[in-house]
This record gives C-alpha cells, structure tokens and sequence, in this order.
C-alpha cells in the first residue's frame, strides 16, 4: 500500500530510508532542521525526493501518513510530541526497512563491542561463501542497503535510538554484548530506561530465534526474568564453564582455551590463535563464533575467520611509534566502559587525551584505573570541568587543548620513551568533529605530522 511519509533527518538512516520509500512507490518527503551534506543531496535529487533542510515545514510533516525519524532526533522534541499527539506512528529506518526483506536478520547491540563483533561476525559469513549483507550503524544504512538489493543474510549493528523506534521489526538471531552506562542524556539520566532500551532487541523473537548474551554481565542477568527472552538463549563467558550451551574460557584448567559448546557439539581454539587480542576481544569473538556454529558454518570456516581477522578502525586502532612512544586511536571510545577497557588494555604508562560532548558520564567509576596506569590527561572537550573535577587529582598533569593537533602536540612534549599516547574519549565526538571517524582520522594525521 501506498503510504505518505515525512523522513526527518538527512544523513546516512534518512536518505537509505526515502530511497527504499521512493523505490517501493511511496510518496517522500524530507526535512533536516541542519543542512544536508552534499553527497546525501546528490542522492535525493537523482531519486527526485522533495526535501528542505535548514527547517522543518509542520503543515508537510503533519499531512504525512507515517514519520521515519533519524536515531540522531530525541523523542522529547516538541516536534516528535507533537506527530505523536496526532497519533501519527513515528517509526526508525530499521522498523521501516525490516518490512521489505526476506533475509535472516543477525542483529547485534550492546554498549560496547558491538562492531567489532558485527564485522567479525559478517567476516565469518562472507568467508563462508554466504549471500550477506552489511548494515546499520556500520556501513550502509539498512534502507539504503535494501534499496539496492535483498540478501540471505544481514548482519546489522543497532543502536538503542534504532531500537527505540522498533515495534513489528524481529531480530532472527540477536546479540547482546554488554550494558553499561552510556547516552544517559537521552533517557531522563536513568540507567533502567537505557537498558530497558537495549532490551528491545529480543522484542517479537520467537522460540525459533536465538539470543546471544555475555553471562558475565549483572546488568544483563538481573534482567533476564523481567524480559523473559522467547528465543533460545546461548550465553558466553570468560569466568568458567557455561553450564549449557554456549561459549566460555576455561579459566580454572586452561585459561588459554575458548570452547564453542553448540549443538551438543565441541569446537576449541586457543586464545593465541585469534586474531583479535585482550579480553574484551574475546567477548566479541565468543559472540560472533556463537552465532556462526548456530547457522551451521563449518567450524574450518570460523576457524580461518577468527584467525585472520583484521581489527577494525578507530577501536585501539595502532598509529605509530615516535622517539619509543606508541600512539593508539582509539576514538570509537564514546562512553566511559569503552574508555575502561582501552586503559585496562594499555601496558605502558598512559598519556590520555579524553574528553567531547558528556552524555551523563560518571568518571570517577575509573578512578582507581586512572590513578594506576594514567600519568597526564589531556582534554579535548569544550566543557572538561568533570573530567578535571573527577580525575585531575590522579594524574600528575591534567590539561586542556583547544584542537586535535594541539592535544598530540602536548602529548608528544609530555611522553617519554615506554609510554603509550591513548585517543579514547570517553564521550560523544560533535563538539568540534563531524564523527568519531573524523575525530580519529584528526588524531591520525596529527601523529603522521609530528
């Protein structure tokens, strides 16, 4: 049927979602209260979709049958009250993309990990000779995506601000990395609303889907009789033997061993043997191998695909060594647990440049770290009085920058050789960056030109 319908926001989600619209026969427009990058513009008028930017014309929303809304936009806008107070249905790209494709949906989510086990995951696939598709908060949108073609399988990364906006949409198979405190600006302050919001990624599963959660992970079991998952639950773990099936390190007998225990059958691989290192990297390897041996794939296929494996950008991305100080980006770090295990992971004294856009962080949950491992921190936030105020009094030097440059700069002056200069922000990136990739890249070329 076809249907009117107003897409507010003009990025990647909003253009994918007006080209699936247009391309199924339905009536689009688009409005972005920002302007509009270039390349999403060129996209609009080859497809001929009205759209505004600069503003947002009411009278055109409100005469729209169905409003698709950008995971960027907070519900709490007086705009999105108001659509909603004329009981017009305010939907996400993801919900409105799930209605035209047959494909198995993998989705994955979580406050941390969530890439790298997305793209490990559809790596696995891909080497597997499986018709897959990569989506999300990664790559192409889902939308854009689809507009292009369908596939057997896609491997989608979800926000909670996606996840907030789904309703009909199931996850075939649903990951669950971790929940920690993070985006807590967009839900009132109050950690419950996050991981309620988290948890909607096993909404409408059924006994024939399958979850995927990190069984070391309080906030996850705490709520695991609240949301009672239909799907069959495959938990994984680096504390010792899952008493079912799953994923686990045998940390009491051999550490160094990771077993896949699915389908009453074994596989083990040695931690040496994967290519992604640390502890954290084996959640996401657990969780990918998981849902890999779940679909079937031959266990020389996720062999080979956990073993050669390439880290993705901007996630302790290693930059280089200059006069013995090693330089890692790792500017994908938006939220204070990311920080945690970027700083846990790190073996040399640390100079760390943190700081962006705060989303309710609370600093001091790292305090004890910091205070072990950081000599100086370098903000690059346009407000940095938390982090100063929390953390400052543990390190022998806490300092502003006013650019990216100037931070490496500083950071260069205060390292020595042994020491490690970390980019792992802690917080969201649109103070003074378009993105995190843009933060990063910034970060990159600053160390190039040192």
């Amino acid at each position: 049927m076809s249907n009117s319908i107003a897409i507010l926001g003009a990025g990647e989600s909003g253009t994918g979602a007006a080209v699936l619209a247009t391309k199924k026969g339905h009536r689009v427009f688009v409005s972005d209260k920002g302007l509009i990058e270039n390349k999403y513009k060129e996209v609009l008028s080859q497809y001929r979709i009205e759209f505004e930017e600069g503003k947002h014309t009411e009278e055109l929303i409100f005469a729209a049958d169905e409003i698709i809304k950008s995971p960027g936009i907070p519900d709490e806008i007086d705009l999105i009250r108001r659509v909603k107070a004329l009981s017009k249905p305010v939907i996400s790209e993801l919900e409105f993309a799930g209605r035209y494709t047959r494909a198995k949906k993998l989705c994955v989510t979580g406050s941390n990990g969530k890439t790298t086990t997305t793209l490990l995951l559809y790596h696995i696939l891909k080497n597997a000779g499986l018709d897959v598709g990569l989506c999300g908060n990664v790559g192409k949108s889902m939308a854009m995506l689809l507009a292009e073609r369908d596939y057997d399988y896609l491997v989608i990364e979800v926000s909670s601000f996606q996840l907030d906006g789904m309703f009909d949409f199931k996850a075939d198979m649903a990951i669950l990395t971790n929940i920690t405190p993070d985006h807590l600006d967009r839900y009132d302050g109050k950690f419950e609303n996050y991981a309620a919001s988290k948890f909607r990624i096993i909404k409408n599963q059924r006994d024939t889907d399958y979850f995927i959660y990190c069984n070391d992970d309080p906030e996850i079991l705490n709520r695991l009789d609240i949301y009672k998952p239909s799907a069959s639950c495959y938990p994984f773990s680096i504390a010792g033997d899952i008493k079912r099936e799953g994923a686990f390190l045998d940390s009491k007998h051999q550490p160094n061993k990771m077993y896949f225990n699915i389908k009453s059958d074994i596989m083990i691989m040695t931690l040496e043997e994967l290519a992604l290192k640390g502890m954290h990297n084996a959640y996401n390897t657990m969780a990918a191998g998981i849902a890999a041996r779940l679909l079937d794939i031959r266990k020389e296929f996720i062999r080979n695909s956990l073993a050669d494996f390439q880290g993705i950008e901007h996630r302790l991305e290693f930059v280089a060594t200059i006069r013995g100080v090693d330089f890692v980006n790792d500017s994908k770090a938006t939220n204070v647990n990311s920080a945690w295990w970027a700083l846990d992971n790190g073996y040399k004294p640390i100079i760390w440049i943190a700081g962006g856009i705060d989303k309710g962080n609370d600093y001091s949950e790292i305090a004890d770290l910091v205070a072990k491992k950081v000599k100086a921190i370098i903000c690059i936030g346009v407000n940095n009085d938390k982090i100063i105020r929390q953390l400052g009094r543990y390190v022998d030097v806490c300092v502003e920058a006013a650019s990216m440059q100037e931070a490496v700069e500083m950071a260069y002056q205060l390292g020595t050789k042994g020491d490690q200069v970390l980019l792992s922000p802690a917080c969201a990136s649109f103070d003074r960056f378009n993105n995190y990739e843009d933060r990063g890249n910034q970060f990159k070329k600053a160390v190039i030109n040192l």
